[in-house]
């Protein structure tokens, strides 16, 4: 006979692994929590855009002279909260209730487009943040946003 080993002293040290691996904590646990999932990498941008949205949609509400000048800005911002919200596999979300108006004046006007192109130059600048930090995937889309949002500085 051979100085190999034998189907049983390899069978024992098989069992003696897999023993020394369960007591050692290396086993499947079902007990064990499942760590909770990140949160997708679009987030933060769906949450800015969604706050520009509803932003947007107060200012015209309560100064509807703007209507006509803000109103092309607010479709920009829709249609990017529809591209994330697309790009991260959720649903259309449903209608928002309407901020009731209220009247306005000419410099409460202007100081409410100078809070608009506050907003916007932040929401550029978290953008282009994410654009530079997104997975390649997403990158474009956000780089889109920032580009856009940047025209929004201008226009305001």
């Amino acid at each position: 006979m051979g100085t190999g080993r034998t189907r049983r002293a390899v069978l024992g040290g098989l069992a003696g692994t897999v023993a020394g691996a369960a007591l050692a904590g290396c086993w499947p646990n079902s007990t064990r929590k499942p760590s909770p999932p990140s949160p997708h990498p679009l987030t933060p941008a769906l949450g800015g855009t969604q706050a520009l949205v509803d932003r947007y949609q107060a200012t015209i509400a309560g100064y509807p002279d703007l209507a006509d000048r803000l109103q092309p800005l607010l479709a920009d911002h829709q249609a990017h909260l529809a591209a994330l919200r697309k790009a991260m596999g959720l649903p259309a979300p449903s209608a928002s209730a309407s901020v009731p108006a209220t009247a306005s004046g000419a410099a409460d006007q202007d100081a409410a487009v100078a809070a608009l192109k506050a907003a916007e130059q932040s929401g550029r600048t978290e953008a282009v943040t994410a654009c530079l930090a997104a997975p390649a995937t997403h990158a474009p889309l956000l780089g889109s946003i920032a580009a856009c949002r940047a025209t929004h500085v201008e226009v305001l």
